[in-house]
C-alpha cells in the first residue's frame, strides 16, 4: 500500500513545477502507481473490493489535494521572486485607453436634427416593419404604380414589409395630429439595392415634414437654404432642379454647390459645381385629403435626404460600406469631427 506520509515529504522536497509534475504522474497517472492498485481490484472478493476502493479513492483524493497545494504554493513563489527582480516607474505614463465615442453616422443625424429643432421642428420615430398602406398607398402610390419600382422592396411572410423611405413616418403623424405639423424624422431604412460605392441595402433617411396654413415653396426654399448653411457654411449655395415624387406636387431634387472643389468642377461632382444632396416639394393635396386634412385650407412642404451621403460630401468618403464595416481605422478619423 502506498505510504501517505512518505509522498508527502517528496511532494514537500520538489522545487519546480516540472519535478512535481514528474512526481504527480508517476503517482496518478494513467501507469502510474495508484491506478496500478485500481486495476487490481478485480481480483478481490466482493465484499472486500467495495471496501479497497473506497479506501484508495480516499487516498486519491488526498494526493490530489497535497499536489494542488504544492503547484499553488510554487506558482506564488516564482510571482514573488520575479517581482522583487522587476521594478515598476510610477512616473512613466499609463498605456492609452480607448474609450467609445459615438459613430460618425449618429453624429450627423444629432447635427441635422439639432438644426431644425432651433426652427421649431419636433423629433419623431415610427416603426421599421410597416404596412404597404403607410410605405406606399398613403403616399400617393397604389398597388402597380409604376413609381413602385424605384423602391426595391424587403416583403415580409406576414404581408408586411422593411420601410423603404422614414416617410411613413409623416403619414403616422398626420393621422393622430391635427394641423400645424413640424417634425423630423431620422430612421433606418431597407432597399434590395445592389452594394455598390453610393448605394446600401440598409441606409438611414431623415424626413421632414410642415404643414399649417399658407406654405408655400418659398418656405421650403427660405428652410434648406437655412439648412444648408448651417451645414456647410453660411455661403452655401443652393439650386432647384425640378423633378418627380409621386406624394409631392411640385417636386424638386436640391443641390448644394460642391464642397470639395467651390462650383469650379470636380470629380466628385462631375465637373456640374453642384452635388444633388435631398429630394423635396410641396405636400400632395391627395396626401392631405387621405389624412382629413383640407388642402384647401392647408398646405406644406416634405423633403428627405441621407445622412450617409451628407457625410461622404463633408468628408469625401468614397464608400458607403465604410459606415457599416466598423472599421476602428475608419472610425478613429472622426474623433474630434461633429462635437456639438
Amino acid at each position: 500500500m502506498i505510504d501517505i506520509d512518505k509522498i508527502k515529504k517528496q511532494v514537500e522536497q520538489t522545487s519546480t513545477l516540472d519535478e512535481l509534475e514528474a512526481l504527480r504522474i508517476n503517482l496518478l497517472g494513467r501507469q502510474g502507481v495508484l491506478n496500478s492498485y485500481l486495476k487490481e481490484l478485480k481480483n478481490l472478493p466482493l465484499g472486500e473490493r467495495k471496501k479497497r476502493g473506497e479506501e484508495l479513492n480516499l487516498l486519491k483524493e488526498e494526493l490530489e489535494s497535497v499536489v494542488n497545494k504544492k503547484i499553488e504554493a510554487i506558482t506564488s513563489s516564482f510571482l514573488l521572486e520575479r517581482l522583487k527582480k522587476e521594478s515598476i516607474d510610477p512616473y512613466l505614463p499609463p498605456f492609452p485607453i480607448n474609450i467609445g465615442r459615438m459613430h460618425i453616422i449618429n453624429r450627423i443625424i444629432n447635427k441635422i436634427v439639432h438644426i431644425f429643432e432651433r426652427l421649431g421642428y419636433e423629433t419623431v420615430e415610427g416603426p421599421e416593419v410597416e404596412t404597404e398602406y403607410y410605405n406606399f398607398e398613403a403616399l400617393n402610390m397604389p398597388a402597380h404604380h409604376p413609381a413602385r419600382d424605384l423602391w426595391d422592396t424587403f416583403y415580409l411572410n406576414n404581408g408586411k414589409l422593411l420601410r423603404t423611405h422614414t416617410s411613413p413616418v409623416q403619414i403616422r403623424t398626420m393621422e393622430s395630429n391635427r394641423p400645424p405639423i413640424k417634425i423630423i424624422a431620422p430612421g433606418r431604412c431597407f432597399r434590395k439595392d445592389n452594394p455598390d460605392a453610393s448605394h446600401s441595402p440598409v441606409f438611414y433617411q431623415i424626413e421632414v415634414l410642415y404643414i399649417d396654413k399658407g406654405v408655400n415653396f418659398a418656405h421650403l426654399k427660405g428652410t434648406l437654404e437655412y439648412f444648408a448653411r448651417s451645414m456647410f457654411g453660411r455661403d452655401q449655395e443652393v439650386k432647384f432642379v425640378l423633378s418627380y415624387f409621386p406624394f409631392v406636387e411640385p417636386g424638386a431634387e436640391v443641390a448644394v454647390k460642391c464642397v470639395i472643389c467651390k462650383g469650379r468642377g470636380c470629380i466628385t461632382c462631375k465637373q456640374t459645381g453642384w452635388l444633388e444632396i435631398l429630394g423635396a416639394g410641396m405636400v400632395h393635396p391627395e396626401v392631405l385629403e387621405r389624412q382629413n386634412i383640407n388642402s384647401k385650407i392647408y398646405s406644406g412642404f416634405a423633403f428627405g435626404m441621407g445622412p450617409e451621403r451628407i457625410g461622404m460630401l463633408m468628408y469625401g468618403i468614397n464608400h458607403i460600406r465604410h459606415f457599416l464595416d466598423n472599421d476602428l481605422r475608419f472610425l478613429n478619423q472622426f474623433k474630434f469631427h461633429l462635437e456639438d
